[in-house]
């Protein structure tokens, strides 16, 4: 099988991210090391006066005010095969996958099995998984097998519980615990938890910071993208994970459970499928959008602060649409595409997403603030793709 250890993530080869993410689902699967900071709480540095952020502007002091730091590892569509057995063990905060575990690939099974082990293994030393869901996993729920290997089927045991599996089995249950259709992830923990709504609802114990200076120092992550056109932006991602969330019970609610696709007819939304659902799965919905990747960049760089400035946003990640020369970063690393085709079924090359971001009080008062985004890949050279800095009176 194939089974390489990408430079970036080999904890022999590399300090850029302290981490070892070995990647080998379908050439990217990876344990994300994790002796972390608490993801979503100050934790004060043990020599704050070595900041991360180097400038001959600004003086760092050794004081109480606590420097805050997040680490984040994003990765696009598997589509793959699982190689070896991965725990978390390293220096990561949050790692998000953007969904397409399922499909052209053998090792369903094992690699959501896999993803709940991870999901645990994080959180027992207050790292955290997020996983959105992508096309593919809506597709399988609703019977469209098209993509489907018949290798793949003959893993499950007997064959036929795969169709129970991904409509109201473990799979489904899976997918409605610990599975989002879309992720707002908040860079510092002032901002709240992962899926903080924005605008946070009045009365939130998070609404002041969301409405100050940190407001919208936040990533999205979905697997297709957020269009501009599409009406169920806010409160984001609530929105757009209700709707998922009473998509997905309809389909498990089907009786009886409708043969897949093919051979048998394509069985589509289930009787009594909401407009707003349905939109929900349509082409400018967040499972199958392809404008940030496909349309001409001075178009949709017009269009990009809206969307942000909507979902309380600084950047939007995203997979599905293969980048086969690796992560794409347009208007100005606003809009990531991370799905480079990693699958055997494309051989695209192995990448992942790094974001690092950082807090640091300044002397005399005030805080510098700065974001560096990166691709990570296997067999080159990582690529810078944003760098944000900017200088804050305060945080409320």
């Amino acid at each position: 099988m194939h089974n390489p250890l990408p430079r970036f993530l080999d904890p022999h080869l590399t300090s850029e991210l302290d981490c070892s993410f070995s990647l080998a689902l379908s050439g990217l699967i990876g344990y994300a090391q994790a002796a972390v900071q608490a993801p979503f709480g100050f934790k004060t540095a043990e020599q704050p006066a070595q900041a991360v952020i180097d400038t001959d502007d600004h003086d760092y002091a050794l004081e109480p005010r606590p420097r805050f730091s997040r680490k984040i590892i994003a990765v696009g569509d598997i589509h793959g095969v699982v190689d070896e057995n991965n725990n978390w063990s390293g220096k990561v905060d949050v790692l998000v996958q953007t969904g397409d575990i399922i499909d052209r690939g053998d090792d369903t099974i094992e690699l959501f099995n896999w993803m709940e082990d991870l999901r645990e293994q994080a959180l027992a030393v207050n790292g955290i998984v997020l996983s959105v869901l992508g096309n593919h996993e809506y597709m399988n729920a609703i019977g469209d097998w098209r993509y489907v290997l018949e290798s793949e089927k003959k893993t499950f045991e007997p064959r036929e519980s795969r169709l129970q599996a991904v409509t109201t089995g473990w799979l489904a249950d899976a997918w409605a615990e610990n599975y989002t259709t879309a992720t707002r992830l908040p860079l510092h923990g002032l901002l709240g938890p992962p899926n903080t709504d924005y605008p946070a609802p009045e009365g939130s114990v998070f609404a002041r910071a969301n409405a100050g200076p940190l407001s919208h120092a936040a990533f999205s992550f979905v697997h297709g993208g957020l269009a501009p056109t599409y009406p169920n932006l806010q409160p984001f991602p609530s929105a757009i994970n209700n709707l998922g969330a009473s998509l997905l019970h309809r389909l498990r609610e089907r009786k009886p459970q409708p043969q897949p696709h093919p051979p048998s007819s394509y069985p589509g939304l289930p009787a009594g499928t909401t407009r707003e659902e349905a939109r929900l799965y349509g082409g400018d919905g967040p499972l199958w959008y392809r404008g940030w990747a496909d349309e001409d960049e001075k178009k949709v760089c017009r269009l990009v602060d809206d969307v942000l400035e909507k979902t309380g946003t600084r950047r939007m990640v995203m997979g599905h649409t293969p980048q086969f020369d690796g992560i794409a970063a347009r208007c100005n690393g606003k809009v990531l595409i991370i799905d480079t085709g990693i699958s055997h079924a494309y051989g695209g090359p192995l990448s992942a997403l790094s974001i690092e971001y950082t807090l640091e009080p300044v002397k005399g008062g005030g805080w510098k603030e700065q974001e560096i985004v990166k691709a990570l890949y296997a067999d080159h050279d990582d690529e810078l793709l944003a760098v944000s800095t900017r200088d804050l009176e305060n945080l409320w």
